[in-house]
């Protein structure tokens, strides 16, 4: 299985209460019994205890999945892992760790900008990588970052794409992309049925889609498992590609909070000095419209969602700082990023 991050660096952020755990210990693990299934407990008795049995219950791992891992402990991080009928791992976490990472991911702002050069240097490699007779998962998932980092789009959610026809990067369908060259159109509907339409050009990432398009199946991202059998990817396994390659726990939501603090920023920073030197609400909620309109959100959801604390309140004169010239130079990231991070630093 994929590594995880350190435990020592996790467990620092483990809200109260909570444990980090490692899916490579030893779990629970689920066996078919009948209609039913059973549970062993790490040292392979049967699991009978009423209130360990509920709380499995609780977690709701689908019937389909296989290769499933139970924590032991009711206070784990990390409750249960499988795969699905795709063969991607998922994950069920706890309730209070969901909070927490919600809650936090501002916190972690600048240490995912920090570690945006390693995760750009990575997908890369991954993406210069020679092609050869298969596709490969890590190209895959290479190019799905690429995207994720350049047109802001969101991962996706198989259950948002099932239930409500809307789709993200991980659950895109052959048709709704289009290959020219080394130029890509997307045209899709997204969450809340708002539509899309994003251009670019990228030789590589075209290079990577054009092949996925040739494979069987409608779902466009699939790669080839050591067997030549088409695999899907979903957002669980960007997320495990974005572990390894940074060393710490982030996820694919990051990228939007991310580009949404340094555009809010940046549009700031572009403002006329005596514009910048007395904010008003309506001029920060113009700005906040432009970012949304780059996400594809509204103003609402952004300032909730996607634009740093420390950012929302220089646009509305509740912090007032110099406009700054540039920011030192740190390689893999653009002059705004870079600004974003000296910002969060001066925050202390």
């Amino acid at each position: 299985m994929t590594a995880q991050a350190p435990v020592d660096d996790a467990a620092r952020r483990a809200p109260r209460g909570l444990v980090y755990v490692s899916d490579e210990s030893p779990g629970i693990s689920r066996l078919r019994r009948g209609d039913g299934f059973a549970y062993r407990r790490p040292d392979g008795k049967p699991l009978r205890d009423a209130d360990e049995l509920a709380r499995i219950r609780h977690l709701a791992i689908p019937p389909a999945y296989s290769d499933v891992w139970i924590c032991p402990l009711p206070h784990g991080h990390l409750q249960a892992t499988g795969r699905d009928a795709r063969g991607r791992k998922q994950y069920r976490y706890h309730a209070k760790w969901r909070v927490a990472r919600d809650e936090s991911k501002f916190e972690r702002l600048a240490d995912f900008g920090r570690a945006l050069p390693r995760i750009r240097s990575r997908v890369a490699r991954d993406l210069a990588a020679p092609v050869g007779q298969r596709v490969l998962r890590d190209t895959v998932l290479a190019a799905i970052v690429r995207l994720l980092d350049t047109t802001l789009v969101r991962v996706g959610n198989d259950a948002y794409a099932r239930e409500n026809g809307s789709f993200g990067l991980t659950t895109l369908r052959n048709r709704h992309v289009a290959v020219q060259g080394d130029a890509l159109t997307l045209r899709f509907r997204g969450k809340s049925g708002i539509s899309h339409e994003v251009a670019l050009q990228d030789r590589r990432v075209a290079r990577v889609v054009k092949r996925c398009q040739a494979l069987p199946g409608q779902e466009l991202f699939q790669y080839l498992d050591e067997a030549g059998e088409p695999r899907t990817v979903g957002s669980a396994d960007v997320n495990d590609y974005l572990r390894e390659a940074s060393g710490g726990e982030f996820t694919a939501k990051d990228f939007r909070t991310w580009h949404g603090s340094v555009l809010a920023l940046q549009l700031w920073c572009a403002l006329d000095p005596t514009e910048a030197a007395a904010p008003t609400l309506a001029g920060a909620k113009r700005l906040l419209g432009e970012v949304a309109a780059r996400l594809g959100n509204t103003v609402a959801v952004c300032r909730k969602a996607y634009v740093h604390p420390g950012v929302l309140a220089l646009l509305s004169g509740e912090r007032r700082v110099d406009q700054p010239t540039t920011a030192p130079r740190r390689a893999g990231l653009s002059a705004p990023e870079r600004g974003l991070l000296a910002f969060l630093k001066a925050l202390g």
